[in-house]
């Protein structure tokens, strides 16, 4: 875990060397005050010596300054490593993340991957400054106030020795037992998490629904379990504030009581005293602070493995090692393929699939929910691989290409297609960086779109909101359409992507890619049978298996399933999913 997660200090090695050597240099400063302080009062007070006065007075300014200045640096370098290394955590999960197959997706939730890559972030973030500039100034200036009391009064010096074996112990019980609580507060972040997402990304229908009291009870439940362990944590880790006064006094009381009969004895100067009050504090403040690091660190870890996790994760799928790189022709071939999400599933969602599909044709897919549409067409573009047969494109099974090179030639149009945030002609440019205005706009023809793009005030500029907003349902089918038609795709899938649209819509789409792109193969999902009758050929899909395949003429005479549907859906009284689509 160390080694995978130091990795990603890379270019902040040097602050990170830097700031536990200003650290060190603050320590050994605040440890000869002291020593300076002893001496005017000692040399300069008691024996009524000005200049010596004025003369340490400057030097302990001039120490003073210096430790300023190296508690400046050490933290202005703390902050630049640790925040770079934050940086660096969330550019790496993030990008590995962008590798991982459905598959990978599937293991992790969306709220527990933004809860890894804010608040486990941040909490690595803090323990790493932590360990830059407390971890390494604390035991320093332990073990320096400790050797400096034995220099002065091995004696007095053994008080401290014992408090801090007594309350390093105490502590330890302390930090252990508040450990376990906050070990299973981070989990409840990503339940948290998930509500709010939920709740922002689905507000319309909380409102429609008017679900605002159900949500706000469901948020104070997740929050309310977070601040239930933290209390029982902060309460524990509270404990040590008592602990640590007490301990404290009973030194500067032993030390006083003890030290006064040493001074009277002549066995102890009383700047030495003063000296040794100053290191007591310095031994039991920073074995505390020892403590409050152990906490964080040790809620880090849980943090680290969580981050770990995702940074180790590796993708179920992968390139080979000589990918081709050309898809010849829109061909699909399906050779007794079965898939399960799962690879120890005891059901598969596909079972022996036998299917061969010719370049260009225009094949519809038909089928009741669950019936396993969408996981068919998934394995074309290697979105997940299969788990038995062989899937070919242009001839060659899928896990031969480069996946970029795969997914370049094949484009899927679902039906709850997202938009992102920015102008209308940025949004089809995902489809090609390099495409013109005039080559958007010609797409945007083929998908209906350019209709109701020319009556927008900003036309092909306006501005689309996070999430495709400010469009409808069916406005945003039709630019999605017209986006995956910019890849110039040698197979276009189509998932249910017209749902939204009116039925002249829908055949005008269909009449456009008929007569614009003969040669790509086109896969159209749909529940209306007029979606899908003008195909070159029909998939009925039922139950994970193929129950029909033809034209529209031989299904209706030979597929009792097909005909059902036509028959309920040409009359008007039901859609697939109520007659003979289960």
């Amino acid at each position: 875990m160390l080694k995978i997660l130091g990795a990603q200090i890379k270019e902040f090695k040097k602050a990170s060397i830097v700031t536990p050597l200003f650290m060190i240099g603050e320590v050994i400063m605040e440890m000869i005050i002291p020593l300076l302080m002893a001496s005017i009062i000692d040399d300069g007070v008691n024996a009524e010596n000005m200049q010596h006065i004025y003369m340490i007075g400057g030097l302990m300014l001039v120490t003073a300054l210096l430790s300023l200045a190296f508690g400046i640096g050490g933290g202005v370098y703390g902050a630049k490593a640790s925040g770079g290394f934050a940086r660096n955590l969330r550019r790496a999960m993030y990008e590995k993340i962008q590798t991982y197959s459905f598959a990978n997706i599937d293991k992790f939730s969306t709220s527990g991957l933004v809860t890894r890559l804010t608040t486990d972030v941040t909490n690595v973030q803090n323990a790493y400054q932590m360990i830059l500039r407390m971890c390494m100034r604390s035991p320093i200036s332990l073990i320096c106030a400790m050797i400096m009391s034995f220099l002065i009064s091995p004696r007095l010096a053994s008080i401290y020795l014992v408090a801090v074996l007594l309350l390093g112990c105490v502590l330890g019980v302390i930090v252990t037992s508040a450990t376990k609580h906050f070990n299973q507060a981070f989990p409840k972040y990503d339940d948290l998490n998930e509500s709010v997402q939920e709740n922002v990304s689905a507000i319309r229908v909380v409102k429609a629904y008017v679900r605002e009291d159900y949500e706000d009870e469901k948020f104070k439940k997740a929050s309310g379990n977070i601040y239930k362990i933290f209390c029982k944590a902060e309460g524990i880790v509270a404990w040590t504030s008592p602990v640590m006064n007490l301990t404290v006094y009973a030194c500067i009381i032993l030390i006083s009581w003890i030290g006064a009969h040493m001074i009277v004895q002549g066995s102890l100067s009383t700047g030495n005293l003063m000296s040794l009050l100053t290191y007591c504090m310095t031994i039991l403040m920073n074995l505390m602070i020892l403590s409050m690091i152990f906490v964080m660190i040790t809620m880090s870890v849980a943090s680290a493995r969580r981050i770990c996790e995702v940074l180790t994760e590796e993708p179920d799928l992968a390139n080979p090692e000589d990918p081709v790189m050309e898809v010849a022709d829109g061909s699909i071939k399906f050779d007794h393929v079965s898939f399960s999400y799962k690879k120890d599933a005891d059901t598969k969602v596909l079972r022996d699939i036998n299917l061969e599909i010719r370049s260009g044709e225009t094949i519809g897919i038909i089928g009741g929910t669950g019936s396993a549409k969408s996981s068919l067409v998934n394995l074309i573009s290697r979105l997940y691989d299969v788990t038995e047969g062989q899937l070919l494109v242009g001839g060659l099974d899928v896990r031969r290409y480069d996946m970029e090179a795969l997914r370049n030639q094949v484009a899927v149009v679902l039906q709850n297609n997202v938009l992102f945030s920015g102008t209308i002609l940025e949004n089809l440019r995902w489809g090609d960086l390099e495409a013109t205005e005039e080559e958007c706009q010609r797409a945007c023809r083929l998908a209906c779109a350019d209709e109701f793009i020319q009556k927008m005030p900003d036309g092909y500029n306006t501005y689309i909101e996070q999430g495709g907003t400010n469009v409808s349902g069916g406005q945003k089918q039709r630019l999605c359409i017209a986006r995956a038609l910019l890849k110039k795709p040698k197979i276009l899938i189509l998932d249910d992507s017209t749902s939204a649209v009116d039925t002249a819509t829908d055949a005008r789409i269909r009449k456009a890619f008929a007569q614009e792109i003969p040669g790509t193969t086109k896969l159209i999902i749909a529940q209306r049978i007029s979606s899908v009758e003008h195909a070159d050929r029909i998939i009925v899909m039922h139950e994970g298996e193929i129950d029909g395949f033809g034209t529209h003429e031989e299904l209706l005479a030979t597929n009792e399933i097909y005909r059902d549907v036509y028959e309920s859906q040409t009359n008007g009284n039901g859609d697939f999913d109520e007659n003979g689509g289960m």
